[in-house]
């Protein structure tokens, strides 16, 4: 009696394993919805969470999460006066030894049309106008607003606009930036968004509005220093770059300062400038120096998102019945290796989303061999929300939210095992009651028998 029970009961095990093995093999899955989670970030950015890929015949599927900036960077809107160095020193060749390398002429008033065509490109709210300054060649104006020119007026025409730069003669004895800023900011309008002065130079100033003589005297130092102060405080945006200083510990003559010094109490030093930003370079740095460093600078407004943080939340019955894996890093900032058993979330980190940048993250949600029979022909969200903070353009911290994710399904197609679960176990019941009918009619018939 007792063997025949055993058997039966072994019998039994046997039987539900086999089903409930046979129906991972069988089970079916499929993509019930797929809409695609979207959060806007500003008017033309978003974040979006969406089923990118269904591998059904290996029971997984792939999501992907999203954020793009596709704001425009803000153009640099006014009017802008281009301030060129003219002085005869600007004639000399970049490679002292080298009389076929380029002038810093050349150079720098090459980067300069760079520069404009860069700012007015596609832009008709900024006009650039140009002056030039060194000393006039007459030695009785020298120290008066002669010493500078106006080359061009104000326009957005970059082909009139290059053609006055490369008109221009490097001619002048001495330096009188005092000249070219004062004539610089004349040319300004009343209605003036914005305004900007932007100073291209190889000398330190030797002469002023304030006079000549000696000359780098501190009359000249000082005059120069305060009219800087003076147009930063009218709400003028200055910019100088100072190259083609060979020796800054030379004294410089007529005065008792070095050229180092004297630099530093006109322009400051480029951590700490008198006004504006300063550029202290070598030849060699002029190019990229213009071209990038001074036309970043301006930019007026950063159209970048920072502190973006995004945590994605998992159903309880996705963590128990599925594997997660990454299927690529995120490609800005930084995530989560594992969901948090807290939470059963993701978090990922995004320090700054540049203009025109989009980080992206993908995973993959794949049935376990040995999941719940429990959620067959359930409906599945394989996420529960996603939650995202970000800090705007203008400083201010935002945050919103979305449940709207894909939606899966497993099924099982009519076969001769049933899946695992209830259905198993009542099947198993039932087998085991006409193993147990029988042999107790067996038994009772022997029972009559005797």
């Amino acid at each position: 009696m007792k063997k025949t029970i055993f058997f039966i009961l072994f019998f039994i095990l046997i039987l539900i394993a086999n089903i409930s093995l046979a129906s991972y093999s069988t089970v079916q899955m499929e993509v019930v919805e797929e809409p695609v989670c979207t959060i806007q970030l500003g008017e033309n950015s978003s974040f979006e969470k969406k089923l990118i890929k269904k591998n059904l015949n290996n029971k997984e599927v792939t999501i992907q999460l999203q954020v793009t900036n596709n704001e425009e960077n803000l153009k640099t809107t006014g009017e802008l006066i281009l301030v060129l160095d003219n002085s005869d020193s600007m004639n000399d060749n970049i490679d002292e030894n080298n009389t076929q390398s380029p002038t810093r002429k050349d150079t720098i008033f090459e980067a300069a049309k760079i520069l404009v065509s860069k700012l007015l490109e596609g832009n008709n709210d900024l006009k650039v106008g140009v002056v030039s300054f060194s000393s006039n060649t007459d030695t009785s104006k020298e120290a008066t607003l002669e010493d500078a020119s106006l080359v061009a007026d104000l326009s957005s025409d970059i082909t009139s606009l290059s053609s006055a730069i490369d008109n221009i003669n490097a001619n002048g004895p001495r330096t009188d930036l005092d000249a070219g800023i004062t004539l610089a900011s004349n040319q300004f309008t009343d209605n003036a968004s914005n305004k900007y002065i932007i100073v291209l130079t190889d000398g330190v100033p030797n002469i002023s509005l304030a006079g000549n003589n000696p000359y780098y005297s501190d009359e000249t130092i000082t005059a120069t220093n305060e009219k800087l102060k003076e147009l930063a405080n009218n709400n003028i945006q200055i910019t100088t770059m100072l190259t083609g200083i060979s020796d800054e510990d030379t004294i410089a003559s007529g005065s008792t300062k070095t050229y180092g010094e004297i630099i530093e109490e006109i322009f400051g030093t480029e951590d700490n400038p008198t006004v504006g930003n300063f550029y202290y370079v070598t030849d060699d740095q002029v190019e990229d120096t213009i071209t990038n460093d001074i036309y970043n600078s301006l930019l007026p407004i950063s159209q970048s998102y920072k502190d973006i943080v995004i945590k994605d939340y998992f159903p309880q019955e996705i963590i128990d019945n599925f594997e997660f894996a990454y299927i690529t890093e995120a490609n800005i900032g930084t995530i989560s290796q594992e969901i948090d058993p807290t939470d059963n979330s993701i978090t990922w980190t995004i320090p700054e989303l540049e203009s025109g940048k989009t980080a992206t993250v993908q995973y993959t949600l794949k049935l376990k061999e040995d999941f719940d029979s429990k959620i067959v022909d359930k409906l599945l969200d394989t996420n529960d929300k996603v939650d995202i903070t970000y800090t705007g353009f203008n400083g201010e911290d935002k945050d919103n939210s979305s449940d709207v994710t894909p939606v899966l399904r497993l099924s099982e197609p009519p076969a001769v095992l049933p899946h695992a679960g209830t259905t198993t176990i009542l099947i198993s019941l039932g087998v085991l009651s006409i193993i147990l009918l029988i042999f107790s009619f067996k038994k009772l018939k022997d029972y009559k028998n005797v």
